[in-house]
């Protein structure tokens, strides 16, 4: 997994935690890094996968919810590091159909060795994108917030279901409506 998911997953973690949370996190998670990154190395998914649990077990809330809440933050970053990408699309759905054969072949070019979920387009048109999430990762939370954050990123509304293929979260269905304004 690419060091900027974890320099950015830590910064997150003291803005919103503290540092003391952010110590005890990375002391007690027994890192083989030692909790040193760098935004352009390559670690451990299982690093990962162990601060994430400990802040869990820290916080009291929810491994997915803090997923949720870290791909709400990490959209930040994208936007920031990366506004150019979104010029090139009309709108949410476009974007986030071409996930697969754009956004992550350029990603991959970015970061050598990247390692990304996969995302099967099923069914498309203008209102409306299914597909397929494919990670051993089981990061789908992280995901649907991306998902959401494009949608807010282009001032369009959502309704975004999950299904669960696989009971463990490595194959979800993600169903992407795109709503209507309200009227004020």
């Amino acid at each position: 997994m690419k060091g900027i998911v974890f320099t950015e997953f830590l910064e997150m973690v003291e803005k919103e935690f503290g540092l003391e949370v952010l110590d005890q996190i990375i002391n007690e998670s027994n890192l083989a890094s030692g909790g040193i990154y760098t935004s352009v190395g390559t670690y451990d998914f299982i690093e990962m996968q162990s601060l994430i649990v400990k802040l869990s077990e820290k916080t009291g809330l929810s491994v997915n919810d803090l997923l949720y809440a870290y791909g709400k933050t990490f959209f930040a970053v994208l936007e920031k590091n990366h506004a150019n990408i979104f010029s090139l699309y009309s709108g949410p759905l476009e974007m986030l159909a071409s996930i697969e054969n754009h956004i992550h072949v350029e990603v991959r070019k970015l970061y050598p060795g990247a390692e990304l979920p996969t995302f099967r387009i099923i069914q498309q048109d203008n209102h409306f994108l299914e597909m397929m999430y494919y990670s051993d990762r089981s990061m789908y939370m992280f995901a649907k917030a991306l998902m959401e954050q494009t949608f807010a990123h282009y001032h369009e509304n959502s309704r975004i279901e999950l299904e669960m293929v696989q009971e463990n979260g490595t194959q979800v269905r993600f169903r992407i409506y795109k709503e209507p304004h309200a009227v004020s």
